[in-house]
């Protein structure tokens, strides 16, 4: 089984790029290991549908970004299967997320979507070009890192800490990562 671990989210607002940071920190912190099976880690940025070419070669998603929840304070962590979404997820947030909403959906349509879960927590700041996360939505890393490392360890993959570099860190150059395209896309 290819699984991937797809960070979501516009680093120059503020809270809506935990995503891409937060994938960005388990790369950096952690290695992986399957019998059979392989976990690949990227950050898709922004781009919704230009990334269909490269989740479709997977056969399991997990996707790390902002979610909205109606009634919820700041800093909320959700895990949940995309196809049974809380009924609290209004999708409704930062542009994004309704293309992320509507790049799955797309996928399913013709059959291409893999397995699907969500990572998500709730916003505090979306501002533009404000680079870094409020303190509520930092607060919430290690309870994500926690449920993400769970939910791997269900899927049967090993993981090692190789380094404790802190989220805050790896922020200001995270504008320069992102997903590479080659040939095989």
């Amino acid at each position: 089984m290819k699984v991937l671990l797809l960070g979501i989210g516009n680093v120059l607002y503020a809270d809506e790029g935990i995503g891409v940071h937060f994938v960005n920190y388990i790369a950096e912190n952690y290695t992986f290991s399957h019998e059979n099976d392989q976990l690949d880690i990227t950050d898709g940025g922004t781009l919704a549908q230009a990334l269909i070419p490269i989740i479709c070669q997977y056969d399991y998603l997990i996707v790390v970004d902002t979610v909205n929840a109606k009634d919820v304070q700041p800093g909320q962590v959700y895990f949940f299967d995309f196809d049974k979404a809380p009924a609290e997820i209004d999708w409704q947030g930062s542009a994004h997320e309704v293309e992320m909403l509507q790049t799955l959906n797309m996928m399913d349509m013709v059959g291409d979507r893999p397995k699907t879960y969500i990572l998500g927590v709730t916003p505090t700041v979306l501002e533009p070009m404000t680079l870094g996360l409020t303190p509520l939505v930092e607060a919430a890393v290690p309870l994500m890192e926690k449920t993400l490392l769970a939910h791997l360890n269900r899927l049967n993959f090993s993981f090692e800490r190789i380094k404790s570099t802190d989220i805050n860190s790896l922020i200001p150059e995270s504008y320069k990562r992102g997903v590479t395209y080659n040939e095989e896309y």
